[in-house]
């Protein structure tokens, strides 16, 4: 029986795993010297553009569980970057908002990590930026809902 493997250099899905990771460690780096992790910086990057969402919230737009979102969320209460209700005001959420030491440091690292983006796509064109764009967004949608992507 010949089963073929992947070839890991013609692979699209290893490459996108492979970008991902050299993504990360590059902001890393940046991020580092700023006190904060690719985690810390997204918790708060998503405090600044939706304010008030819930710890589930933002684990899923952190791509973390909610439990280790939990303890960063208590983390950066206790550092006074976010506050949150001693209460929830309706149900059980506890809706976070940004202190303004947290938005001068998010205004810090979002500098850091453009830095980063920018060297990620000098390569490319703008063409190839938004063809890029429109081709993960596709690949993203066929993932999530299942379909063939059209093909």
């Amino acid at each position: 029986m010949n089963q073929e493997g992947v070839d890991l250099k013609t692979s699209l899905g290893y490459l996108l795993k492979e970008a991902s990771s050299a993504l990360r460690v590059a902001m890393e780096e940046v991020l580092r010297p700023l006190g904060m992790s690719v985690t810390h910086y997204s918790c708060l990057e998503l405090l600044s553009q939706r304010p008030g969402l819930s710890n589930s919230e933002l684990a899923r737009g952190a791509f973390v569980t909610r439990q280790s979102m939990n303890v960063l969320l208590q983390n950066l209460e206790r550092e006074g970057y976010v506050t949150r209700p001693a209460q929830a005001p309706v149900g059980k959420v506890l809706p976070t908002q940004l202190t303004p030491r947290g938005r001068q440091s998010l205004e810090q690292a979002t500098a850091a990590v453009r830095s980063v983006e920018l060297r990620m796509l000098a390569g490319l064109t703008e063409a190839d930026r938004s063809h890029a764009l429109r081709t993960l967004r596709s690949m993203i949608h066929s993932l999530r809902d299942g379909s063939d992507g059209g093909a």
